[in-house]
């Protein structure tokens, strides 16, 4: 509903934002944060949080651009990327849970400054050009009047869905980030569960990589700057909760269209692109009240009716 009224008020405010050629523009921007976050929301889903996935991506990128320049074909080069995002993402887990770290924010922001200083040592701390031209494709061409990156969103939404609304491992994830003790009690396997969480993190980051260095023709170590900040705000902008256990796709792909609209907007408007990073910090700031004001509702909601039914 709020992005339906955000819409609504800004095709008034400004007569290019529904155009075709905005629309498109819109979503290609949008694309990398929309997978990317949906790998974010399971991480959240478990009251877990991800803040490698921008150094991620950059590395995976790297990674990609030096693998075609070494003779790889484009289906190996993809295979690099999405690899390199799904290794650091092990390894986020591994040693968030095997290590009994008390949280992953601590080895996230770790791998975050690893996997960025790996990435500038590799590419020199420049730009690598070059990228198979079926990736450069997939980053710039249009298919029916859309950015050949929003299939790629659509791909991997529609992989999500069935993942987690009629496999075991969905309802798993969904249990462990409810309630983690009862899930242990329940037999289900929360180390692993949390692990796989961020391996799909960093696959996700992975595939973010192999959009972005599509749109570009490189592969940089500056790439995913804030990424990570972007990820998050938009599964919580979606609705989901930093408690864990609440949220669906939707909630990430919303999330990422609304900044992307917002930004979109602001660019549109010609508001200053330094104050558009206060708009994003803010709108995070309502958002995550909002889930405060919406637990505390409900706790209210349920107190009362255990006091009736007694």
């Amino acid at each position: 509903m709020i992005l339906v009224l955000l819409i609504a008020v800004l095709s008034l405010s400004s007569p290019y934002f529904l155009t075709t050629r905005n629309i498109s523009n819109i979503l290609a921007q949008t694309a990398v944060i929309s997978v990317v976050a949906m790998g974010q929301q399971l991480v959240i889903l478990t009251r877990g949080i991800d803040l490698s996935v921008g150094s991620n991506l950059a590395l995976a990128s790297v990674l990609g651009a030096l693998a075609f320049h070494a003779g790889a074909s484009a289906s190996l080069v993809i295979a690099v990327m999405i690899a390199s995002g799904a290794a650091v993402g092990a390894i986020n887990g591994g040693f968030y849970v095997f290590g009994r770290l008390p949280h992953p924010f601590i080895i996230t922001l770790a791998t975050l400054s690893i996997a960025k200083g790996v990435a500038l040592q590799l590419a020199d701390g420049r730009a690598i050009p070059g990228m198979p031209p079926a990736i450069s494709a997939l980053g710039t061409d249009a298919l029916g009047g859309l950015p050949g990156s929003v299939f790629v969103v659509l791909a991997v939404a529609a992989v999500f869905f069935v993942v987690t609304r009629t496999m075991v491992w969905g309802r798993w994830i969904y249990a462990v980030g409810g309630r983690p003790d009862a899930a242990l009690r329940m037999g289900i396997p929360v180390s692993w569960v949390l692990v796989s969480t961020y391996v799909v993190s960093g696959t996700c980051a992975g595939i973010g990589a192999v959009i972005l260095a599509g749109r570009t023709d490189a592969g940089s170590p500056l790439f995913g700057n804030l990424l990570e900040l972007d990820t998050i705000a938009a599964v919580i902008i979606g609705g989901a909760s930093f408690l864990g256990g609440r949220g669906h796709l939707g909630n990430a792909l919303i999330g990422a269209l609304m900044i992307g609209v917002i930004r979109n907007a602001l660019n549109l408007l010609n508001v200053n692109i330094f104050f558009q990073l206060i708009v994003i910090g803010v709108v995070i700031v309502i958002a995550v009240e909002c889930d405060v004001l919406r637990n505390y509702l409900e706790g209210r909601v349920r107190v009362m009716q255990a006091g009736k039914h007694s």
